[in-house]
């Protein structure tokens, strides 16, 4: 997913970004491939889709990814949590959580971003929501953007995201997603934004998954939606595996 139609946003101002960076062999450095929000001080929550092979990278802090600024704290990928059922033939349970090897250092430039107490039940039609990340902002562009970018959007009726005029089912768009686009097609998510959180009314609702290749007004943006389902599996492997931690201890 990249950026299309978006804005630059005041540097830092969203302290919870995590730039998931994979090795470039060729280039012999860290290429950003995916986005993610700190939930606490060793996870990074993000889309089971950006799992991939081989050393991860995951920077904290940042806001210009071609400057090596002070704010920046980079942390090895100790283990990926993917969602167990998840499959990628569909956007269903496309949710994971990224363990990092070391505690981040919280301060004004690395904070977490809190998870809705009870699970997001629905997001009402219409709702403006915004999504940021580093995803390239021009159509076939296969550069991902130095800067942190973000895009306002509105939140469109399932049963219309699913009619034969939107998807049409392929893929269906269940109660665990969010559709989510701009009307005239002219702003959207695409590679390089997959993983990155969705901000509807200052909460944390969903997870950037899938969308078309190039923005159209018919094929918008599906959002995992972070259900008390999913709100239990991450306490699961958060609190139970890892901390030993109560649910209440993790917001």
């Amino acid at each position: 997913m990249k950026m299309i139609g978006g804005r630059e946003v005041k540097p830092h101002s969203k302290p919870y970004m995590a730039s998931i960076q994979v090795y470039n062999k060729k280039m012999k450095s860290y290429k950003h491939y995916c986005g993610g929000a700190l939930i606490a001080n060793k996870w990074v929550l993000t889309a089971a889709s950006c799992q991939v092979r081989g050393p991860i990278l995951v920077v904290l802090g940042a806001h210009d990814l071609s400057q090596n600024e002070k704010s920046q704290q980079k942390f090895e990928a100790k283990k990926w949590y993917p969602h167990q059922q998840f499959n990628r033939k569909t956007p269903e349970n496309d949710i994971m959580l990224l363990e990092l090897a070391s505690e981040a250092k919280i301060n004004k430039y690395v904070k977490l971003l809190k998870l809705p107490k009870d699970g997001n039940m629905d997001v009402k039609p219409r709702t403006r929501c915004t999504v940021a990340g580093w995803g390239g902002t021009t159509v076939g562009s296969k550069c991902p953007s130095d800067t942190l970018q973000e895009v306002k959007l509105s939140v469109i009726d399932r049963k219309i995201c699913n009619s034969k005029d939107y998807y049409n089912h392929k893929p269906e768009v269940t109660k665990n997603m969010i559709c989510a686009g701009d009307k005239k097609g002219r702003k959207d998510t695409y590679l390089g934004d997959s993983g990155g959180p969705l901000i509807c009314g200052n909460n944390y609702t969903g997870i950037v998954s899938s969308g078309p290749e190039t923005p159209d007004a018919k094929k918008p943006g599906i959002y995992t939606l972070i259900t008390k389902e999913y709100l239990d599996w991450i306490k699961n492997i958060i609190g139970v595996q890892t901390y030993n931690m109560t649910a209440e201890e993790l917001y």
